[in-house]
């Protein structure tokens, strides 16, 4: 017979609502106590009844959270961070990928109209083919990324003041042939973070008085290394003439130097490449890669901790949050 809270309450010495206590976690209980019970459930292989305990509160005790692409370093090293936060809160979730089909956003919202998740931490690439644009009466959601909005919670870092900080380092370095690999502000690709990258690349330049050359532009989509090395083949191919690489991700950028490299073309002495995001490979490409770097941990804390807060009060108005982010400087920009 599959062991109770009585059974686990009466081999630990309290009461059923104190094992309650315990498995909730919603009630304070001594270090000791909680000890104790803890080792009675694992005595007892006891398995709280989860399902029992949301169809009484109204939980499921499930979020769900969905990116655009899975398979990228950045898309794993966020999703570990928020993992960990939600795992920490006490929430199973649900993970899904988003990027060519945005009707699966509709799905989990669906899902959570129907009390099977709880509440949703959503990265759509475009706001236009969101459901957050066009939904109805949404469960609690919070947005991570670019995409900006007014109708849910956000969390963001931003791109533009980023991409125009790296380049402005691009510069500084004495490139003047700065080529941006993943802006696109036009085609049925775009991204709101190719957009908002791509803006802030032609700022700094403006600000340099540097005329802009659409031959240095270039995207491939999805932003893999693959794409990043098709990129820079791209623009070899064009015969213009280019002394730094802005590349709109890590991955990118790492593609990047794999195909100069076989182009004959030297990272830093040749040609400067800088990416995005400080994905662990970064630090380990040759040569390491400059990039920018945001706190993936706090971001993570960010967006569980508004979901939380507006799985418990929708009515709240939204709220943007902004993570900070830095420049890191490596080899790939160092010429001395």
């Amino acid at each position: 017979m599959r062991a109770t809270m009585k059974d686990v309450a009466a081999l630990a010495g309290v009461s059923p609502k104190t094992v309650s206590n315990v498995v909730t976690g919603t009630v304070f209980v001594r270090p000791e106590t909680t000890e104790r019970v803890e080792r009675a459930m694992a005595e007892l292989d006891f398995v709280p009844n989860l399902s029992a305990r949301g169809l009484r509160n109204g939980r499921s005790g499930t979020i769900a959270v969905a990116l655009p692409d899975l398979a990228t370093a950045f898309s794993a090293e966020l999703l570990d961070s928020i993992l960990d936060v939600a795992h920490e809160r006490g929430f199973a979730v649900q993970i899904e990928e988003t990027a060519a089909e945005p009707g699966r956003e509709y799905e989990l919202i669906s899902r959570a109209r129907a009390h099977l998740i709880d509440g949703l931490i959503l990265n759509p690439i475009r706001l236009e083919d969101s459901a957050v644009e066009h939904a109805d009466h949404l469960p609690p959601v919070v947005l991570i990324g670019e995409v900006e909005q007014h109708v849910t919670d956000r969390v963001f870092v931003d791109s533009l003041a980023a991409s125009r900080e790296i380049t402005r380092h691009l510069l500084e370095r004495g490139a003047r042939r700065i080529a941006a690999v993943g802006g696109d502000d036009a085609s049925e690709i775009a991204t709101a973070t190719s957009r908002l990258r791509l803006a802030g690349y032609r700022e700094a330049l403006a600000d340099a008085g540097i005329p802009l050359d659409p031959a240095l532009e270039v995207n491939r989509f999805p932003w893999t290394m693959a794409a990043g090395a098709a990129g820079i083949d791209e623009l070899v191919a064009r015969g213009t003439p280019f002394d730094a690489v802005v590349a709109f991700t890590d991955s990118i950028a790492i593609g990047a130097l794999h195909a100069l490299h076989a182009h004959g073309l030297r990272v830093p002495d040749d040609v400067l490449v800088a990416g995005f995001d400080d994905v662990e490979p970064a630090r380990f490409a040759t040569p390491a890669l400059t990039t920018i770097r945001f706190d993936r941990g706090a971001f993570a804390r960010e967006a569980v901790t508004l979901l939380e807060s507006r799985m418990s009060d929708r009515s709240h108005a939204p709220r943007a949050v902004q993570v900070a982010h830095e420049l890191i400087v490596r080899a790939s920009t160092d010429r001395s």
